[in-house]
């Protein structure tokens, strides 16, 4: 009978590091003879004084969702290369590792999820929250219907002030974060109607069906995208905020900051 080495070692051959995902100090000991760089440890936190880090927002429970987040993130700080092949250690049944993986990065699929969270200064559950509630409605729609979105986070106060209501303000007097269920629901049955949503960084809403007046010089959006879009690319650029845009035409789910797409999603898919 082959032994385990025999069976698993295609696993570990020729792969060009190790990710460890929030190890204990005593696992993370047991990589010190490898070189530097060849052992990233990504996490929410640096606990044990690695070299090489990439900060996870959230620890995120899918582990899929994990690993390609932290992937991304070392492929944006230039960590590892397009096409490095890792074994990613991570914890999935208890509080210590005891899964490893083998995945090949690949920036062809990038999707732009760890420039979403690394660069907005919202907190990184509300975020999280308002991109899986822009997904859902694009999966589901309003009673069968496709439907758009346009969902403004963070910087609340100058994003009000560079827009004007089009009709009552719902959440005026109101103190609901997103992320509540039943405060999503809300939000699904307002999306029907024109305007934006405005949320704070710590989630709050704190508004619905704003007209957002930036100017939409220099902003640059790929042709067959609409005015929500335009809007939504032009606030982030005169502001500190991120928008989520989910598109009625195409049914995809857009971010921008700072003006740019920096995240493209379709729902069916995710």
């Amino acid at each position: 009978m082959a032994g385990l080495d025999d069976v698993f070692g295609d696993l570990f051959s020729n792969v060009d590091g190790v990710a460890l995902f929030s190890p204990s100090g005593s696992y993370y000991e047991r990589f010190a003879d490898l070189e530097d760089g060849e052992v990233i440890v990504v996490g929410t936190e640096n606990d044990v004084g690695a070299s090489t880090f990439v900060e996870l927002p959230l620890e995120f429970e899918d582990i899929s969702d994990r690993i390609r987040f932290g992937l991304e993130g070392a492929l944006d700080q230039e960590i590892i290369d397009d096409g490095d092949t890792l074994a990613c250690a991570t914890s999935v049944f208890g509080d210590d590792i005891d899964t490893v993986s083998r995945v090949r990065a690949d920036a062809d699929n990038h999707t732009g999820i760890y420039d979403l969270f690394a660069r907005s200064r919202a907190d990184p559950e509300v975020v999280k929250s308002v991109l899986e509630l822009a997904i859902e409605l694009g999966q589901k729609g309003q009673k069968g219907k496709p439907v758009g979105a346009l969902f403004v986070v963070g910087d609340a106060g100058k994003v009000m002030n560079k827009s004007r209501p089009l009709s009552y303000n719902p959440f005026e007097k109101s103190h609901v974060h997103v992320g509540d269920p039943i405060v999503n629901v809300m939000l699904k049955e307002f999306s029907r109607l024109d305007g934006a949503f405005v949320i704070s960084d710590a989630g709050k809403i704190v508004s619905a069906y704003r007209y957002l007046e930036p100017s939409a010089e220099g902003v640059d959006i790929p042709k067959g995208l609409g005015a929500r879009h335009m809007a939504g690319g032009a606030i982030t650029r005169d502001t500190n905020a991120i928008s989520i845009v989910l598109s009625e035409s195409d049914g995809l789910v857009r971010a921008f900051k700072a003006g740019e797409i920096i995240l493209e999603v379709d729902p069916e898919a995710y």
